[in-house]
């Protein structure tokens, strides 16, 4: 199974985004996911990692949710 970690920036206002990328790995990929961790950041950070593999980082990508569970799923 599948581990899913979303670090966001906190002071940022990202944690709407965070959770909207939570519910959307949940409702698509929820059976061969474990879990899907939210962790408060600062400093602009917003990355998605599944299994230890960066999938996603704001600094590099543009934020788009069906982008980022497309990238998840081949990570599932």
């Amino acid at each position: 199974m599948t581990t899913v970690q979303i670090e966001f920036c906190l002071p940022c206002g990202y944690l709407n985004r965070a959770e909207d990328v939570q519910h959307v790995l949940l409702q698509t990929l929820g059976e061969t996911i474990d879990s899907v961790t939210l962790i408060p950041g600062d400093n602009g950070v917003f990355t998605v990692t599944v299994d230890d593999t960066k999938v996603f980082d704001i600094e590099h990508d543009e934020y788009d949710v069906d982008d980022i569970v497309r990238t998840a799923r081949t990570h599932t």
